[in-house]
């Protein structure tokens, strides 16, 4: 992708960069980069079965906020990870973790879309985080994959009505849920930087569940 597709640029990272790093997060969710699923495609939601899936999150440095009850596992792992990306990482101003534990990918967007700093996105400077980032995967609760498909497919849709005609449905595979977005996410067809499509995220982004931000 080109340097000057920000954050929406980088959030893809979290699905081709870590396909491509069979031990990164999401690796086991997704099952690969499949973003298919055209604007064309029904809105309809099909039934699937709940399984497990595993999204990104972290955990910070500097004594950061009380860890969240009934979380500890899964919010002690990403405060490993955040720490070792803030030490080892190279990335001082890694954020920390959401109250529920998700990792709050707006802010390591913006971090990852600055030159030369896209490993933010995936494991740090030579993969020196992986080993956390695959504990963060293992720790994570899980995932009720019929909504996440439900949350994806709203924000999709309203992605469209906002302007945005050629954002991509989700899909399922394997019995989970796949995200959508720019049908070509290897070489974007959407301007990501664009007033218009700015300006549908923020319109559609409370459409997504807490730790499906930077999905699609």
């Amino acid at each position: 992708m080109s340097p000057n597709t920000t954050s929406r640029a980088s959030a893809r990272l979290r699905l081709t960069v870590l396909a491509a790093v069979p031990v990164l997060l999401f690796s086991a969710a997704c099952g690969g980069d499949d973003s298919a699923g055209g604007a064309g495609k029904s809105d309809e939601i099909a039934s699937v079965p709940e399984t497990t899936t595993a999204s990104p999150s972290a955990r910070n440095d500097t004594t950061p906020s009380t860890r969240p009850a009934g979380k500890s596992a899964f919010y002690d792992a990403q405060m490993d990870y955040v720490r070792c990306m803030r030490v080892k990482g190279g990335y001082k101003d890694f954020p920390d973790p959401k109250l529920s534990g998700h990792l709050d990918w707006g802010k390591v967007e913006e971090i990852s879309s600055r030159p030369g700093q896209m490993e933010a996105a995936k494991g740090g400077k030579n993969g020196v985080c992986v080993d956390e980032l695959q504990k963060v995967m293992l720790a994570e609760p899980k995932r009720d994959q019929q909504k996440d498909y439900e949350s994806m497919l709203a924000h999709a849709k309203c992605m469209r009505d906002n302007g945005v005609s050629r954002f991509t449905n989700p899909t399922m595979s394997g019995g989970n849920a796949q995200p959508g977005g720019d049908p070509n996410p290897a070489s974007p067809t959407i301007d990501h930087d664009s007033p218009a499509y700015k300006q549908a995220r923020e319109a559609c982004k409370t459409k997504l569940l807490d730790g499906l931000d930077g999905m699609q």
